[in-house]
């Protein structure tokens, strides 16, 4: 299979490939938010209690604490910039564009384009899609894929469709991904996927593990760290690594920038890396066709990096509201994964977690979903502190319900595979 996937990859484009709407939707999220549209009543992107873009929520109550969506909505800065540039909607322009690229370029002292050449960020509608085609193209060998367990479903779901093996490997007891493991698990590897703070554990690797993952991995593999949740971490990141290594980093601004239904991300690696992803998607952090961001949404970023003071800010307001909740699931006796340093947390309902979540929504709280390796937990989204204390009491309420029979819960679903993909198709 992998053999007649490059071998079509030479022939034609990825697009025409497996199908030029479906991966469209698939690799850019602008259109798997159009697909979501056309398919009414489904929650969550079908993916039974909860998804990671959004819920179409009627209930004029429902706090929505589910997705990881920034309840703050872009700055104050970003949205003077898209009013600014509105005006302009009527033209083709990728200024906006290459002014994004080349502010994000200085602010973490990367090389600058030479000539014609291309350089180590590209602007992508959002990180989801990237981190697809992140992933088809450091698969291309038919090599195999190695991952966190639990963590960010998108990835392995992503190398299944290219038909490699994934091997799943558990996180140690601090949330950190198991390094010493992750390169036993085969001698035969093309990708290592590290999501620094994990999703859905909020738990930290340390930068110096990441370090050691890169010098002792297979020659030719590539390294890909997400750091979506990265800005409300106080740990140093990982793009400096991409300079002199085969890594790849991926950033978005739907989380600490607010900016989720604007879509924007980057895709920080070597130009030689960038030029194999565009191969697979060719239109891909160009900045033209399907893989263009729009210029309100270009101006909207490049305004948030150029804020000195917003990354600080909402990395207190969001740790200070979490800390508050966790103190408070101390003094009442919840259990809780430590040491999350993003803006959710992994909370033991001793139960399966979509029911919990059921009894929840009946309290219109809306929250986040489980994964099959920790069936009983439920991903809780950091909202306001209003929100917090509507959430505080509702959890109170249904914790104390007494739990379903095993029976009448083994029909509920829990997350296995997981993508912007199946998202868009609403499979």
């Amino acid at each position: 299979m992998n053999n007649d996937f490059r071998n079509m990859l030479s022939r034609r484009s990825f697009m025409r490939t497996i199908g030029a709407a479906s991966v469209a939707a698939g690799s850019l999220p602008a259109f798997a938010a159009f697909a979501q549209d056309a398919a009414p009543g489904r929650r969550g992107g079908g993916m039974g209690n909860g998804g990671d873009f959004g819920e179409r929520v009627v209930d004029p109550l429902a706090v929505v604490i589910s997705s990881n969506e920034n309840p703050l909505g872009p700055s104050a800065d970003a949205r003077a910039a898209i009013a600014k540039v509105g005006g302009e909607g009527g033209r083709y322009n990728r200024q906006y564009q290459t002014e994004t690229i080349s502010t994000f370029t200085e602010i973490y002292g990367l090389p600058k384009p030479t000539g014609r050449g291309e350089g180590y960020v590209a602007l992508y509608p959002g990180s989801g899609g990237a981190l697809d085609l992140a992933v088809y193209s450091s698969l291309l060998s038919g090599k195999d894929l190695v991952v966190g367990e639990p963590s960010y479903e998108q990835a392995p779901s992503a190398g299944a469709k290219m038909n490699v093996k994934v091997h799943r490997v558990p996180l140690l007891p601090s949330g950190a991904y198991d390094i010493d493991a992750m390169l036993k698990a085969s001698d035969n590897i093309a990708c290592f996927y590290v999501c620094n703070p994990n999703n859905p554990t909020g738990t930290m690797t340390p930068k110096s593990e990441i370090v050691r993952l890169i010098k002792n991995k297979p020659a030719g593999s590539v390294v890909i760290v997400d750091e979506a949740y990265h800005h409300f971490s106080p740990d140093e990141s990982s793009i400096d690594l991409v300079k002199d290594n085969d890594v790849i980093v991926l950033r978005t601004f739907s989380k600490i920038y607010g900016m989720a239904g604007l879509r924007a991300g980057f895709m920080i690696a070597k130009p030689e890396l960038q030029a194999k992803v565009r191969m697979v998607g060719t239109a891909a952090g160009t900045g033209t066709g399907m893989g263009a961001v729009s210029i309100s949404t270009a101006a909207a970023a490049t305004a948030s990096l150029k804020d000195p003071n917003l990354i600080a800010a909402r990395r207190k307001i969001n740790a200070d509201i979490r800390e508050n909740v966790l103190e408070w699931m101390d003094k009442n006796g919840y259990s809780y994964m430590k040491g999350s340093q993003a803006n959710f947390f992994q909370v033991d309902v001793k139960r399966p977690g979509p029911e919990f979540s059921k009894l929840m929504t009946a309290e219109h709280i809306h929250i986040g979903r489980t994964w099959k390796a920790m069936p009983n937990y439920c991903r809780i989204t950091v909202g306001t502190q209003d929100e917090m204390n509507k959430f505080m009491v509702a959890f109170k309420k249904c914790y104390e319900i007494a739990p379903l029979p095993a029976s009448s819960t083994a029909h509920l679903d829990f997350v296995d595979h997981y993508s912007e993909l199946d998202f868009a198709r609403n499979v």
